[in-house]
């Protein structure tokens, strides 16, 4: 049998918070109530940020972003919703199904997936819908990521709608369902399953991936395969993903009609305490930007010009601009973009400034999509905290 290497030291089911905190070597501290997480070095994967070990919720920690535009297999985050994840995968016996409303029903194997169709790559960001709750103010439930549990890569793979022609769809398909070899604990908790509607499922961006960065997937990234939705959420990314169904009527599943909705006004946002009407599924992801270099309360060189550095990106339409401030907003001045790698990448950029010795300053930095899509001045709220994109600030000082 022929196992990915080092997936049988995986033991995520050894791995308990006893055994983690001995291990605890060093902690980082997050800019919000309850911060603090240990680093903790997973197979496969460096220390990162541990919020949850069954099942593994690891945060990337920020300064990775400054090293390089696309995030090390070893450093991106991780995110599952069921904890009963295989620990050994044998690739000779593995098949990824293609079933439901289609004209032939395809059983494949991962050798026949990598030689019997086009293999393409492209550069993409996959981010948790949940990205930077811990910062929501009021606190909402859920796992209190920081600014990390997103990551960008070069994904190869297969396109979905390839397969999908391949199979042959019914006249009447409307939706395709996937799911993966993760099974819930307990008979009561719902398969993690999701589902796109066919016109967006046969997009040319959207992937079934088995490398990232010209390596594997990480077993704990999704080996041996993963749905990779460019632009979207990362709840729709499916991993270890070994079935593909495809439906004539809508999914009424769980993750589907249950789970990651967002509030139905434009702004997808509520007050506070107040009651939720109705919900409308979540989606592609908006405008955001970060600066990679400056940490909140940093101290910086007075008298001497110091280049911030940064990241942008959208939902796929690509960045057109990034703004930078030095006084909370007040006045802009242009940042430069750095190399463009795609609509669907992190985007570069930097602003130079001089620091003046004894002063305080509010960092921000505004990305702008070639649409014209923006980044909001106030933080929307909702109950589950997704959907965060405010203008973020990094308040530092000139010594």
């Amino acid at each position: 049998r022929q196992l990915l290497k080092g997936s049988l030291a995986l033991g995520l089911g050894l791995l308990t918070p006893r055994g983690l905190w001995a291990n605890d070597s060093s902690t980082v501290t997050l800019p919000f109530e309850r911060g603090r997480r240990p680093l903790v070095a997973f197979p496969q994967k460096r220390p990162l940020m541990v919020l949850a070990t069954r099942p593994p919720q690891l945060e990337t920690p920020f300064h990775i972003f400054n090293e390089n535009i696309f995030t090390p297999n070893d450093a991106f985050f991780v995110r599952w919703h069921l904890a009963n994840i295989p620990q050994e995968i044998d690739v000779n016996t593995f098949r990824l199904t293609i079933r439901g409303r289609v004209n032939k029903i395809l059983s494949l194997s991962l050798e026949e997936l990598k030689t019997q169709f086009d293999q393409v790559e492209i550069a993409a960001v996959c981010q948790c819908a949940g990205n930077s709750r811990g910062f929501f103010q009021p606190r909402v439930p859920g796992v209190q990521w920081g600014n990390g549990a997103m990551g960008n890569a070069n994904w190869k793979g297969i396109r979905l709608r390839d397969l999908l022609h391949k199979a042959g769809l019914a006249d009447d398909a409307l939706q395709i369902r996937f799911d993966g070899l993760d099974q819930p604990v307990a008979q009561v908790t719902p398969d993690f399953r999701k589902s796109l509607q066919l016109d967006d499922a046969l997009q040319k961006e959207v992937l079934i991936a088995h490398s990232m960065n010209g390596e594997s997937l990480p077993m704990l990234n999704g080996f041996p395969l993963r749905l990779v939705v460019p632009g979207w959420y990362a709840t729709y990314w499916v991993k270890m993903l070994n079935d593909i169904e495809v439906l004539n009527q809508a999914d009424q599943t769980f993750w589907t009609t249950d789970a990651y909705r967002l509030p139905a006004d434009p702004c997808h946002c509520v007050k506070p305490g107040e009651a939720l009407t109705s919900t409308v599924p979540m989606g592609k992801t908006p405008v955001r930007s970060f600066m990679t270099n400056v940490e909140e309360g940093q101290t910086l060189p007075g008298g001497k010009p110091y280049t911030i550095k940064g990241i942008a990106f959208d939902q796929g339409y690509g960045i057109d601009r990034v703004l930078f401030s030095m006084d909370g907003g007040q006045q802009w001045q242009s940042a430069r973009l750095g190399k463009d790698y795609g609509d669907f990448s992190f985007r570069p950029w930097e602003a130079k400034f001089i620091p003046e010795p004894g002063h305080a300053y509010a960092l921000q930095s505004l990305a702008i999509n070639r649409i014209g899509e923006t980044q909001r001045f106030d933080a929307r709220w909702n109950p589950h905290g997704y959907l965060r994109n405010v203008i973020e600030t990094v308040n530092i000082h000139g010594t």
